[in-house]
């Protein structure tokens, strides 16, 4: 595809020859002489005259370089929508696998596919163009929209609901068991019914071997809009805010409320029945154990605000040289003064 192709479809601007024939995209460090590469950072620029591209996404035109450039508002949005142009994730054909197994009280759309080993439980509502990739199972009950992806192995369970274009991808598991035990007086656990579902709203993403629990009573909510990476927990009553964006190995304990884009870093653990307000972030392996204000940016553990954090971690590594001068002043301070020489 000519690099002015290219920017037509995106409506970049270009500064260079548009004739270049582009074969792909790729990153700075690796992309070829005919491949199309990006800078979103401008820390990075330096790095624009050592890349082998034939051409770039950035938000001024390179100067001093002899390298095409796409010059875009977003390099690393348009560099997103430059590589649906060249590479699309195969899609099935529609259709039901012969090895699958659909209840006969189970509504599914025109267009769906169901893969082999696929199970759809009774009294389940599948939307138009759902894919549903080999040994997803869905539970009785589900209410599915539209556009919807499963991949193998991922579970929504019994009256869970999901709405339109939600992708889940593999293992991930929407409306298990909430992690609900009441304490007999002998030390033993009773089994709370976790009676509540799941609800997953418009345009979510849950990355790989990542669990959305039912609630006990009422519902665990994820919004329209958010996306939790890989190997996240949230738990029963919890509710994802619209466009939170979420990372990997990450808890949210029961009843934690985010609101809307909030973001959460790797390992972050939340405490549960608390509320992290809007557009909160919260660095990577903080714990948080209270309400978060709306606009906060936080670290550590507990966590605070992350500017005073970042002092205080500067000054943690002095923390002894800083107690050995402290007992020395102590020591000075303790020791009496000497007598006057009574000789003079």
């Amino acid at each position: 595809m000519k690099l002015s192709d290219i920017a037509a479809r995106l409506q970049c601007e270009l500064a260079g020859d548009g004739e270049v024939e582009i074969t792909g995209v790729a990153g700075m460090e690796h992309a070829g002489p005919s491949e199309l590469t990006f800078l979103a950072n401008p820390r990075y620029a330096h790095k624009v005259k050592e890349t082998r591209a034939a051409a770039i996404l950035a938000a001024e035109p390179i100067r001093g370089q002899a390298i095409a450039c796409l010059v875009s508002a977003n390099p690393y949005l348009d560099f997103a929508r430059a590589l649906e142009l060249f590479y699309r994730p195969p899609r099935p054909a529609p259709g039901v696998h012969p090895a699958a197994a659909v209840a006969a009280s189970a509504k599914v759309g025109e267009g769906a596919f169901i893969g082999a080993f696929t199970v759809v439980g009774e009294n389940v509502t599948i939307g138009r163009n759902a894919v549903l990739h080999p040994h997803v199972v869905i539970y009785e009950g589900a209410s599915i929209g539209d556009d919807f992806c499963a991949h193998s192995h991922a579970v929504v369970r019994e009256f869970c609901r999901i709405g339109h274009r939600v992708t889940l991808q593999n293992g991930v598991v929407v409306g298990g068991d909430g992690f609900g035990f009441a304490l007999r007086k002998d030390g033993t656990h009773y089994k709370i019914v976790q009676s509540g579902v799941t609800v997953i709203e418009d345009d979510v993403e849950i990355q790989t071997l990542t669990s959305v629990d039912r609630a006990t009573v009422g519902e665990t909510r994820v919004k329209r809009g958010a996306k939790i990476d890989s190997l996240v927990q949230v738990g029963h009553a919890c509710v994802v805010g619209e466009d939170n964006i979420i990372c990997a190995q990450t808890g949210l304990a029961g009843s934690s409320i985010l609101g809307r884009s909030v973001l959460l870093a790797g390992q972050v653990g939340v405490s549960g029945h608390l509320t992290i307000h809007d557009r909160a972030v919260v660095y990577a392996q903080s714990g948080v154990g209270g309400d978060v204000d709306a606009g906060a940016t936080i670290s550590g553990s507990p966590a605070f605000d992350a500017a005073v954090w970042r002092r205080a971690v500067a000054a943690f590594s002095k923390l002894p040289e800083l107690v050995k001068t402290v007992r020395e002043l102590k020591k000075r301070v303790e020791t009496p003064a000497a007598p006057p020489d009574s000789t003079t």
